[in-house]
């Protein structure tokens, strides 16, 4: 997408860029291309493992680091944002993802539930935690836009994606939920992106990821969304363009969630 000032005056937070494969990371070059300002966040312990430092010079950004399951550690970025950013917030993407059974190899059916919880706290009840913290501290400017990052494992089943599926679902109901008040209280909008298989760190380490991307890919009529079209979704999204769309979830992917086979597909099964 070439440089526009689709973003003009905008700020906001972007949570969860690791490295340049990250959908954080290309949304903040995105924004940062559109005219956009920005806080990176992410977890310390991410931050020890990423480069995010490259991304933060590159796009003229200030890190500040949280534990997004930490509501001492969200209002802290949440008021620190503000004061850095002068102002309150225009966008917010919540990119963050992770299963502890999935990472330690146990089956959907063998689950270690303290590992469940832990999952479930970082990638779906982390995304109460934001919103309730922007919500409460009134940060979010009218026509703001908040946008978490799925996947169709939440609707239908995909085996080796173990619990983060149930982990997706949350979220998305959170969506709807928080975004129903947050609409009817603030003028914000809120909705997730549900996005092809994307090789990203963390997509990288479900089972089988690669035959997966390569499925997708012969089932999408346009083939799989990469990260790179993911930010440039996100960006229309935190935008003017698109003020009364809320409580979606919006299909990213290339039609696959709409596709029951494809001729590609079908020829697979007949050689």
């Amino acid at each position: 997408m070439s440089t526009t000032n689709l973003l003009k005056g905008k700020k906001g937070i972007i949570f969860g860029a690791l490295d340049e494969h990250s959908i954080a990371w290309k949304t903040a070059e995105q924004v940062h291309t559109h005219g956009g300002e920005f806080v990176l966040t992410n977890a310390p312990i991410a931050m020890r493992m990423g480069t995010i430092n490259t991304l933060a010079e590159k796009t003229n950004a200030t890190i500040i680091p949280a534990d997004a399951t930490n509501l001492e550690d969200l209002q802290k970025l949440v008021d620190e944002s503000q004061e850095k950013l002068g102002g309150k917030l225009d966008f917010v993407l919540h990119s963050i993802g992770m299963s502890v059974n999935v990472r330690k190899g146990r089956h959907y059916t063998d689950q270690k539930y303290d590992w469940t919880e832990k999952g479930w706290d970082v990638s779906a009840l982390s995304f109460h935690k934001v919103m309730q913290t922007l919500y409460k501290s009134d940060a979010m400017n009218e026509w703001g836009s908040i946008v978490g990052l799925t996947y169709i494992a939440a609707q239908r089943v995909f085996p080796d994606y173990n619990d983060m599926a149930d982990n997706k679902a949350y979220l998305e109901s959170i969506a709807r939920s928080f975004g129903y008040f947050f609409g009817r209280d603030k003028k914000v909008r809120v909705n997730t992106i549900s996005q092809s298989p994307t090789p990203t760190t963390a997509g990288k380490g479900v089972k089988g990821f690669d035959d997966f991307i390569s499925y997708a890919e012969k089932m999408s009529p346009l083939g799989n969304a990469t990260a790179g079209d993911c930010a440039d979704y996100i960006v229309s999204l935190f935008s003017d363009l698109t003020k009364r769309v809320t409580l979606q979830n919006l299909f990213h992917d290339g039609g696959f969630s709409n596709m029951g086979v494809s001729q590609a597909v079908i020829e697979g099964f007949s050689e």
